[in-house]
């Protein structure tokens, strides 16, 4: 079972959530708050494998609960709940550390897929944000990193959404090969985490989304 935590002021919202994700197989929902406060206080009692956090919230907002997650429980996943036209906030939530971005409209179908795909560590994302969100990111184009022809293949089936396992055989390298360019490549760009690794090769044009 995948364990969530749901986290999001407005209660209409949240209880439709709740009840979406309780009805798909192999995720519970184990507890709710009202804002990140909220939120870290439930966190010993609960130990949830994933957050989903609303970005805008009284009291603490998902952006400061986000870089107090990646400080003190950096194993939990932490996906952004988000309004369209919401760019400015997704970007410093990235840059705390989400592990994916969700439109609030999202369909049950892609949210089973996302959540799934974000607890095997792979980054997920709506793509109707994108285009947004890779103009509005910090990044710079970077000219002077040089990056391996391996690092580019790894980075493209990165942006395919694969997995570690699936980018190994796609690559025929090693699944451990896999963790150690990921490693390397978060290193070299100056990246949080896999998501914004991803972002950053998008907007330095080092990938290509089909």
């Amino acid at each position: 079972m995948i364990k969530i935590l749901v986290v999001d002021d407005h209660a209409i919202f949240r209880k439709g959530l709740i009840m979406v994700l309780n009805r798909i197989e192999d995720f519970e929902v184990i507890g709710e708050a009202t804002n990140g406060e909220e939120c870290i206080k439930l966190l010993p009692g609960l130990s949830p494998d994933l957050i989903l956090m609303d970005v805008q919230m009284p009291f603490m907002d998902g952006i400061q609960a986000t870089f107090f997650l990646q400080e003190h429980y950096p194993e939990i996943k932490v996906v952004a709940l988000s309004m369209f036209g919401e760019c400015e906030y997704l970007h410093q939530m990235i840059e705390a550390g989400v592990n994916g971005f969700l439109l609030k409209s999202i369909e049950k179908e892609e949210l089973s897929i996302a959540i799934r795909q974000i607890q095997k560590g792979n980054p997920y994302y709506s793509p109707e944000l994108l285009p947004m969100l890779t103009n509005r990111l910090p990044f710079e184009k970077e000219s002077r990193i040089k990056f391996s022809r391996r690092e580019r293949e790894v980075l493209q089936e990165i942006a395919k959404g694969k997995t570690n396992q699936e980018i190994a055989d796609a690559l025929f390298i090693s699944k451990r090969t896999v963790d150690g360019h990921k490693t390397k490549l978060i290193h070299k760009t100056g990246a949080r985490n896999v998501l914004s690794l991803l972002i950053y090769a998008l907007k330095n044009d080092l990938v290509e989304l089909d």
